[in-house]
């Protein structure tokens, strides 16, 4: 299946952590939510309800999957919640895993400049590509998730990561690989890809 002709995709990227508001790089690090951040889920849960309703399609009758990292795991059972569903409930995909930053992961961008500014320097110049020392690129996300994307048959939520939710940028709106890692990706909002676009809602 071309990533255009994808079916309708509700994407929820987790709530706020603490590290998020520290400006440190998670990837993989299991940190959990803090109260925003649980707040933006059910926040984000409610704007789903209503786009859902909109659709024709009922929350029982969904299909939700998640990374299985904690916090998008919470971020799932919130909003599940907030559409009157059983918390528990949905499949977890290791595809959708955020990539990771390798020995970079829980820094803040400054200490990476202090610490490796060659590289940081290097990043700058070709985010998508660059791939941090033990960690992993944009280029080879987008690789790991395209066969997901591929599986993918019916709408369904998904709750991920700001990395993947860039990626799916490119990979189904052909958002050009310069603009995709800068992308903003909003927590307690609803992204929505459809054929060939995404939209914030």
């Amino acid at each position: 299946m071309a990533a255009g002709s994808a079916p309708r995709l509700f994407f929820l990227r987790h709530g706020e952590t603490d590290w998020n508001v520290e400006g440190r790089l998670q990837g993989r690090r299991d940190v959990p939510l803090n109260a925003r951040g649980r707040e933006q889920a059910a926040r984000a849960g409610r704007r789903l309800k209503n786009l859902l309703v909109t659709a024709g399609l009922r929350p029982e009758d969904t299909f939700f999957q998640s990374s299985p990292l904690g916090r998008t795991r919470e971020t799932l059972e919130i909003a599940r919640r907030a559409l009157g569903l059983p918390a528990q409930g949905g499949a977890f995909d290791d595809r959708l895993l955020e990539f990771t930053f390798g020995r970079w992961e829980g820094l803040t961008w400054p200490e990476v400049c202090a610490r490796d500014p060659e590289l940081a320097v290097a990043r700058g110049a070709d985010k998508w590509n660059f791939c941090p020392p033990g960690g992993e690129s944009y280029a080879q996300l987008a690789e790991r998730l395209a066969p997901w994307l591929a599986e993918q048959e019916r709408p369904s939520v998904v709750v991920s990561h700001g990395g993947v939710a860039r990626a799916l940028m490119r990979m189904i709106g052909g958002l050009r690989i310069e603009r995709a890692p800068m992308a903003n990706i909003w927590q307690g909002r609803v992204l929505v890809f459809s054929r060939d676009r995404f939209d914030w809602v």
